[in-house]
C-alpha cells in the first residue's frame, strides 16, 4: 500500500476529523452550478422619472358617446334583422313549393313584388327575341273644364333615348317600366281579365308607373288633369341574321288594354314624384 501510495500520481487532501473533506473554497473540480454566475445582466428597475406608456384611443363605435354608441347599435341591428328577413322572403319565393310558402304565400309574395321579383329569362331556353314599346294615351281635363284626348306617348322609346349615349344609365330608366308590363302580362290572360291574387297589384303598379311618365312629358299641357289611361304594347319580331333561313312576321302586333279611371291620389302621387326628379 505504501509503495502503491508513493507511487501514484494522485493528489492527497488532508482528512477532517471525521474523514470528510475539510470545508473551505470549491476545489478546481467543483461543477459550474455551485459558483456564483456573474454572467447575468441586471434586471432594469421602473424608475419614477420614466414617462408613461400611452394608452391607444379608442376607434369607431368605441369612440361615439354612449348614448351615440346605444343608437348605432340599436341601427346595425335593424339592419342586420331585415337583411335577414329580405333573405328568408327571397328563399321562400324562388324555392320549390313547402309547408312554409302555403301557408303564408300572400305575405311572401307582398315583400317580393314588384321591386323584387326573381326573372330568370336570361337563361330561358328560348330567350325574347322581340321588341316590345308600351305606349300610353290619356283623357285629360283643361283648364277650362273641357276633355280631350292625348295621342300616343311611346314609354319605351322615350327610354331608349334617355339610355342611348348614356355610359350609366340609371336601373329606373332601364327596367321599371319592361319590369312593370311583365308584371301586368304574367298576372291577366289575352283577355286581360286577372289571374290570381296579384292581378289588381299589377294594374295599380303599371297605372302609376305610366302616371309618372305622362306628368312628366306633361300630358295635355300646363294644368291638365288626366282623368283616365289606355296603355297598349307594340311587339315586333327581331329579323333573323341574313344566313338564318328562319322566316318571321314583320307586322306589329298590337294588344290594347281598356281604359283605366286614374284616381285622385295617382295624380298627386304622380305630381310629387315628377317634381322630386
Amino acid at each position: 500500500m505504501d509503495e502503491y501510495d508513493e507511487g501514484s500520481k494522485a493528489r492527497h487532501l488532508p482528512d477532517g476529523p471525521d474523514g470528510s473533506l475539510p470545508e473551505g473554497p470549491a476545489s478546481a473540480g467543483s461543477t459550474p452550478d455551485s459558483t456564483p454566475s456573474t454572467d447575468q445582466e441586471p434586471v432594469p428597475q421602473a424608475s419614477a422619472a420614466d414617462p408613461p406608456v400611452p394608452v391607444p384611443a379608442p376607434t369607431g363605435i368605441a369612440s361615439l358617446p354612449l348614448r351615440s354608441q346605444i343608437v348605432a347599435a340599436l341601427a346595425l341591428a335593424v339592419v342586420a334583422v331585415v337583411a335577414c328577413v329580405h333573405l328568408g322572403m327571397v328563399f321562400l319565393h324562388v324555392a320549390p313549393s313547402n309547408t312554409v310558402t302555403k301557408q303564408h304565400g300572400r305575405a311572401i309574395d307582398d315583400w317580393i313584388y314588384p321591386e323584387f321579383e326573381q326573372n330568370w329569362k336570361l337563361f330561358a331556353p328560348n330567350p325574347l327575341q322581340q321588341n316590345i314599346d308600351v305606349q300610353v294615351r290619356a283623357q285629360v281635363r283643361g283648364a277650362d273644364a273641357s276633355i280631350t284626348e292625348t295621342g300616343w306617348y311611346d314609354l319605351s322609346a322615350l327610354d331608349g333615348a334617355a339610355i342611348d349615349g348614356n355610359l350609366l344609365p340609371s336601373h329606373t330608366q332601364q327596367n321599371e317600366l319592361r319590369r312593370a308590363w311583365d308584371f301586368y302580362i304574367g298576372t291577366h290572360d289575352n283577355q286581360n281579365r286577372p289571374v290570381g291574387l296579384r292581378g289588381d297589384l299589377s294594374q295599380r303598379y303599371l297605372r302609376r308607373v305610366v302616371m309618372l311618365r305622362l306628368e312628366r312629358e306633361g300630358a295635355g299641357g300646363k294644368g291638365a288633369v288626366v282623368e283616365s289611361v289606355q296603355v297598349r304594347s307594340r311587339t315586333t319580331n327581331v329579323p333573323p341574321p341574313k344566313w338564318s333561313e328562319e322566316q318571321v312576321s314583320d307586322t306589329p302586333a298590337l294588344r290594347e288594354l281598356p281604359w283605366w279611371t286614374v284616381p285622385e291620389e295617382d295624380v298627386t302621387d304622380a305630381r310629387t314624384e315628377a317634381s322630386a326628379r
